[in-house]
């Protein structure tokens, strides 16, 4: 081993040996499990990604890619303190179209807007008024 365990932190040794415990169980060469690669991307985060690299025999590239995205997915997953809920607003006009005819004659009431009163009440109040 020609790392000296002086200059390497603890954090960065004790994964080391997991990851040397994990290299030899396995006849041959297989992925390395994605917990370990997190626990590496953690790490780097603190102590730098070339010496973690180096000292974990890890691919550079990887490990530099796995703890940025980390970092900045960690900013986003902070739960927010405030939500500011906004109702669905209607993107037309609301029309209505009321046509009576009766014995006193033809009446049509066109309404326009986004609120409008009970304009079939109005409309049979006018209408049998007269």
């Amino acid at each position: 081993m020609s790392r000296v365990a002086a200059d390497v932190p603890a954090e960065i040794l004790r994964l080391s040996r997991r990851l040397d415990k994990c290299r030899a169980s396995h006849a041959g060469r297989l992925p390395i499990p994605k917990r370990l690669w997190t626990s590496a991307a953690e790490v780097a985060r603190r102590h730098g990604v070339g010496r973690t690299a180096q000292v974990l025999r890890l691919e550079y590239g990887k490990l530099k890619r796995l703890s940025d995205s980390r970092s900045t997915a960690k900013v986003t997953d902070r739960p927010s303190a405030f939500v500011e809920l906004v109702g669905s607003q209607a993107t037309g006009v609301a029309e209505c179209l009321i046509e009576l005819e009766g014995p006193h004659g033809k009446m049509r009431i066109e309404w326009k807007g986004s609120n409008g009163p009970d304009l079939a009440g109005l409309s049979r109040g006018l209408w049998e008024s007269t």
